[in-house]
């Protein structure tokens, strides 16, 4: 069996000129050998709900080139309603482009993905632990693949009911929970290298990882998993090694066309709903998360740490997963995510990764190798 590498990436937002915001990182994309991809939002020409926001399916159209598969689940799927998963899905089967993790109910839904290149079998598949239940594939519902977080609140010792709790508690549902091990498990008996996906971790916030997100990681790697990627957060989150397999906990946005998260962004046309409001939203998140996005960056109103991001590399070798790195990249204010090099800010960003690993509590060491990360376990104290 052949050598070859593996690049995963975190969220994908197209929009207007969406072939140009690639540009920072085409050549990363064509040096890989495979590349798996995080499609985060709808696209649809008939769907109210997206006129006015560059969702065209054509937005699309540059991963043909760039993208080998893309899993959907995710807290947006349902943006559109049933027209926006099933709009995105068809263009996507038009195009060639495998995808996993959407489907007309939950059984087409809970399909992988398996990719063979050089003689090796690639499983992907995803699953969404954010909600909303709006976007959970039911039986004649389109959606996605799930699983159920259940969040206690626990005050403590502190006399403040009402105020925030000092400690809040997330843990699986127990049969959505056991569906997705038992799907990884038959997943893990058709391929050989297998790549599960989570849309999963708490928005905008670095370094904090709820309690679930370790639960659901460590619960695919016993499964079957080789590697584990998730998304989600919008923000760069730690790195850990379980049981010899890597967890990326949070690749943060790959490429993120979003003006219409910006505080000022007003709406020309298009139907807004309980489920989706872009303007409603675009203010809200200023107040539940504590940034205002900085306007020097006009179509990436993202924490300002969300500039340094990644994308998750693999190496296989005789059928098997035998080093994992990390690629650095930075978003400019043009909104283009650019891989960078040592002594062009890619310290930054190793710098950044270090940090919020450590103070995660999480136990990947970092090594460069040439221009690249690679991510071995620490040793134990």
């Amino acid at each position: 069996m052949a050598k070859f590498s593996m690049l995963m990436t975190g969220d994908i937002i197209l929009g207007d000129e969406s072939e140009h915001y690639f540009s920072g990182v085409a050549q990363t994309l064509e040096q890989a050998d495979v590349v798996l991809g995080q499609l985060e939002v709808p696209y649809s020409d008939r769907a109210p709900e997206l006129q006015g926001l560059s969702r065209s399916p054509e937005a699309l159209s540059p991963l043909k080139q760039y993208v080998d598969a893309l899993t959907l689940a995710g807290n947006h799927l349902y943006d559109a309603g049933s027209v926006g998963v099933l709009d995105t899905m068809d263009y996507l089967r038009r195009s060639g482009i495998p995808y996993t993790s959407a489907g007309e109910d939950l059984v087409s839904a809970s399909e992988p993905v398996i990719l063979e290149r050089f003689g090796v079998k690639i499983g992907y598949i995803g699953y969404n632990c954010t909600g909303p239940k709006a976007t959970w594939a039911a039986p004649g519902k389109p959606g996605c693949p799930y699983v159920e977080i259940i969040t206690q609140f626990d005050m403590q010792d502190i006399a403040n009911p009402g105020g925030p709790p000092e400690r809040i508690l997330t843990w699986p549902e127990p049969s959505s929970f056991a569906r997705m091990q038992r799907e990884i498990a038959q997943l893990r008996r058709e391929c050989d290298v297998l790549c599960v996906y989570f849309h999963k971790g708490i928005v905008h916030k670095p370094v904090k990882l709820a309690d679930y997100e370790t639960i659901v990681a460590h619960a695919a790697v016993d499964a079957g998993a080789d590697v584990v990627t998730s998304s989600h957060s919008h923000i760069l989150h730690g790195i850990e090694v379980y049981k010899g397999k890597t967890i990326y906990h949070g690749l943060n946005n790959f490429i993120a066309w979003v003006p219409s998260l910006r505080p000022d962004f007003r709406r020309q046309g298009g139907t807004n709903t309980a489920l989706f409001n872009p303007e409603e939203w675009a203010q809200k998140r200023v107040e539940r998360f504590g940034f205002v996005p900085d306007p020097e960056y006009p179509t990436y109103p993202f924490h300002p740490d969300a500039i340094y991001t990644c994308a998750a590399k693999c190496y296989v070798e005789d059928g098997k997963i035998v080093k994992t790195a990390y690629v650095p990249m930075i978003v400019g204010k043009d909104g283009v995510t650019r891989t960078v090099t040592r002594g062009n800010g890619a310290e930054a960003v190793y710098d950044y990764m270090e940090r919020i690993t450590r103070q995660a509590g999480l136990n990947a060491d970092f090594a460069w190798d040439g221009d690249e990360i690679t991510i071995t376990e620490a040793a134990s104290i």
